[in-house]
């Protein structure tokens, strides 16, 4: 049987560790230039430092789902913190960046061992119409660790060095395997058969999507090296992951992505909205800071210091709303929590100007954290609550590779976006030369005063996409099903035939 008698104590445990894991996520890009000094290296190297601990965390995550149901959330789990934390100590100790890069690969692989099992240990150990508070928590920390990442960044690489935004991992990760080991249940395995051709289609056809969308700008969306084209990597993914659909589709034996999740209409839905949320999550922070700090002076910290009253309001009410959303149906909450973000990225927009009151983006922020409350819980119970337990990891994968994608593609946009309204609003520099504007274009630079409003229009017309993108997420959520009635749900009950021969550990 499996032990649920204590969920709380055990969710709690691993928040500890998938809080660690998404801060490293944001928490780099404020040290890059103290990493290019401190090893002696250029922007375009540095760049990797982040892109590799995506690459590494995004594309395997369907995969290790699917682990997690075969060996045991609990296992996975703590292997993957076991990887991460090691691979966090080795990033600080690197002394060349070929060696940071290659710590980073390794924190992304055991990322990715972690994440899936955090959403199938609350799938498997809360019923299904008591899962939104717990939903709620994971969806605050999810909120909440993206806007702490470059506050934290900012405050260790000031007072500390650049070195310390790894070697703090080390305590927490230590800290959060003995509470894992202690607190987490060992689960019920289930039996499966592992689908080698998937793994390698979705490994492949996730590599090159995500790749050529996380790199494109990096090569101006041409040329790699050779034959090899940025565009030509990004339709290869696609043709590949459509083999990987089509193989899933025929296989007799057991799939590594069971299609017939997408058959419940919350499921597929809920990761159409993920997807928006990635996309915008990961979008709309950087034309806002780089008008912070290029438009209005303010440092890195205090940029990111403008994010405090979301990042308080949302992991104040995201409880809140977990406990509700039990009761009532999520997609008015969902929709609303949507739409609130849209209004506050498009009032974000409006106020973009070099001499707007800079109090008045603390408004703003606020709504924002008001629609990050209304958003992660909701979205994760609504798309995890009718999923039976045995497929509750490769469930939890497919919900966080979306949202991974989702950010790629937000990341990506952004950066072609920017770059294009910037070519728009500052066409020259006093004098008509070119060069101030090209120095904008690139993000490098003191800007001068005179070229401020034409760097703030730019930016304010750039979140306008990530606004979009979130209306579109709304509208989808309008169309969920009500949630359906739970009968005989139960962690210690097997969900299906072969479980009953699965092994209790």
């Amino acid at each position: 049987m499996e032990n649920v008698n204590r969920p709380w104590p055990a969710l709690w445990s691993l928040v500890i560790g998938f809080f660690m894991i998404l801060i490293d996520t944001t928490i780099v890009s404020v040290a890059n230039p103290r990493i290019m000094e401190g090893l002696d290296t250029d922007i375009n190297a540095v760049i990797w430092v982040t892109s590799a601990y995506l690459l590494a965390y995004a594309v395997p995550l369907l995969i290790t789902g699917r682990l997690g149901d075969r060996f045991g959330p609990k296992r996975l789990y703590l292997s993957g913190l076991v990887v991460f934390t090691l691979a966090s100590l080795w990033c600080g100790l690197s002394g060349t960046v070929g060696m940071l890069i290659a710590a980073r690969v390794l924190q992304g692989l055991g990322a990715a061992l972690m994440t899936p099992q955090t959403m199938a240990v609350i799938t498997r150990i809360f019923p299904p119409d008591r899962r939104g508070a717990a939903m709620g928590l994971w969806g605050a920390t999810a909120g909440v660790a993206t806007l702490v990442g470059p506050i934290l960044g900012g405050v260790l690489v000031d007072g500390l060095g650049w070195e310390w935004i790894f070697f703090i991992n080390v305590p927490i990760g230590i800290v959060g395997f003995i509470l894992a080991w202690r607190l987490v249940p060992s689960l019920t395995t289930h039996p499966h058969r592992f689908d080698i051709p998937g793994v390698v289609l979705s490994a492949v056809g996730l590599f090159l999507l995500v790749f050529g969308l996380q790199e494109g700008e990096t090569y101006n969306w041409g040329a790699i090296t050779g034959p090899v084209t940025v565009w030509g990597l990004i339709i290869s993914g696609i043709v590949v992951l459509a083999l990987f659909v089509g193989w899933q589709a025929v296989n007799k034996g057991e799939p590594l992505l069971p299609l017939s999740l997408f058959k419940d209409r919350n499921f597929s839905l809920a990761n159409i909205g993920i997807t928006t949320v990635g996309f915008t999550v990961t979008a709309f922070g950087l034309p806002l800071i780089f008008y912070y700090q290029m438009v209005r002076g303010m440092t890195p910290t205090q940029s990111a210091l403008m994010m405090v009253p979301m990042a308080l309001i949302s992991g104040g009410l995201a409880p809140v709303v977990g406990r509700i959303i039990d009761r009532v149906n999520p997609k008015y909450i969902t929709s609303g929590g949507l739409l609130l973000m849209a209004v506050a990225l498009f009032w974000n927009s409006a106020l973009m100007h070099p001499d707007t009151p800079v109090w008045l983006f603390l408004l703003p922020s606020a709504v924002l954290g008001f629609a990050n409350a209304g958003i992660w819980a909701p979205l994760s119970s609504t798309a995890t609550r009718n999923l039976p337990p045995r497929q509750a990891g490769a469930g939890a994968g497919v919900y966080n590779t979306t949202r991974q994608i989702g950010a790629v593609l937000g990341s990506a946009a952004i950066a072609v976006l920017m770059q294009a309204r910037l070519a728009a609003e500052l066409p020259a520099a006093p004098g008509g030369t070119p060069e101030a504007g090209g120095e904008a274009g690139g993000f490098g630079g003191q800007l001068p005063p005179a070229l401020h409003d034409g760097f703030a229009t730019a930016m304010g017309q750039s979140i306008m996409l990530p606004a979009a993108v979130i209306v579109l997420g709304a509208a989808v959520a309008l169309f969920f099903a009500r949630p359906k009635a739970v009968q005989g749900w139960g962690g210690h009950q097997p969900a299906a035939g072969q479980d009953a021969e699965a092994t209790t550990r």
